[in-house]
């Protein structure tokens, strides 16, 4: 419990900093600090300055790339496929796995934003997201320091030994190249149909194959699928919630922070309990938060959370079928380890 109010802590603080800071996607700065906040002090601030170091990267490398992707198809696909698969085999296989996570979403993000809508301001997106990290990473590391202080934890005890730098597995260099096939479809499929929901397909296939490798088994389909399930179960869950209390508050924010503080509170109890269902909770947490903190209280809606499951279902149509595909032509042995990853950050 005190873990939970924490987390809550954590996401107020959050929301307060990012209005003052001028953030103008809130619901990133909530999410960023929820995700963020371990118990250990360390963990925190260390998880803190990945996030921003991964983002900053990222946003660096797309100001390079996505001006001249936005105007080729071939550079868009194979940007879109490389840099995925780069940021998942570092979030697999390196010391520092939270920054190469970030670094691939966040680039993700601007590139398939920008394809979806040619009159995004990639500056004012990369400015704003900026913002919303380090809203959240304040926000999280001030409560964990608070916490620690009012435990008697020491602030800086580092519990777990650092981790090996990265170095080459034949598993996860195959499953970063799967997750990198069908990053590379997202911007042809868009170009044919007009796809929808492309920067959250692209988030959802990145976020699903973050999998203990040695459950990877010889082709990912089953740890992945799974984690694609409970993506959808999570949201639809925490999207149901979330309309409910967006009814019960009739635009009233007292009702809407309320609701939002309970959510919290449900999403990190089910994901501090059974491993098996831990990331459930993680994506309940998140449709609460992605629908119950707009940027302006008068215009909460039940679109993102939509949004949301739309986005989880284009990335299962997406990336399945190139599960299935291998798996098929190298069938995998059964996972021994949970497709259970902590460090996910969707």
């Amino acid at each position: 419990m005190a873990d939970e109010w924490a987390c809550v802590a954590s996401v107020l603080l959050a929301i307060a900093l990012a209005h003052l800071m001028g953030a103008e996607m809130i619901a990133w700065a909530a999410f960023t600090a929820f995700v963020l906040l371990k118990s250990d002090v360390a963990d925190t601030l260390v998880r803190g300055v990945l996030r921003i170091t991964g983002t900053v990267l990222g946003v660096g490398l797309a100001f390079l790339i996505v001006p001249i992707a936005t105007r080729s198809l071939p550079v868009a696909m194979v940007s879109a496929a490389i840099v995925g698969a780069i940021g998942l085999y570092g979030m697999l296989t390196a010391r520092r796995a939270y920054a190469w996570l970030l670094f691939g979403l966040t680039f993700e993000m601007i590139l398939l934003d920008k394809l979806e809508r040619p009159a995004l301001d990639t500056i004012w997106f990369a400015r704003t997201r900026l913002i919303e990290v380090f809203a959240g990473t304040l926000a999280c590391t001030i409560v964990s320091l608070a916490a620690a202080t009012l435990g008697r934890r020491k602030w800086l005890a580092i519990r777990r030994p650092p981790g090996a730098r990265m170095y080459w597995n034949r598993q996860a260099a195959r499953h970063a190249v799967q997750a990198g096939l069908a990053l590379a479809a997202l911007p042809l499929l868009h170009r044919l149909f007009a796809l929808p929901e492309l920067a959250q397909a692209g988030v959802t296939i990145l976020a699903v194959m973050i999998v203990p490798v040695k459950g990877i088994g010889s082709s990912g389909f089953i740890p992945a699928t799974r984690r694609l399930l409970h993506r959808a179960v999570g949201c639809l869950a925490g999207g149901g919630a979330a309309l409910a209390v967006l009814v019960l508050a009739d635009g009233n924010p007292a009702i809407l922070l309320a609701g939002t503080c309970i959510g919290i509170v449900i999403g990190r109890h089910i994901e501090n309990g059974l491993p098996s269902v831990n990331y459930i909770g993680l994506q309940f947490t998140l449709a609460v938060l992605f629908t119950l903190v707009p940027d302006s209280y008068s215009e909460a809606h039940i679109t993102p959370a939509i949004q949301r499951l739309v986005s989880i279902f284009i990335g299962m149509a997406v990336l399945e079928p190139v599960l299935l595909a291998w798996h098929l032509v190298a069938p995998g042995e059964k996972s021994k380890a949970p497709a259970v990853a902590s460090d996910s950050s969707e």
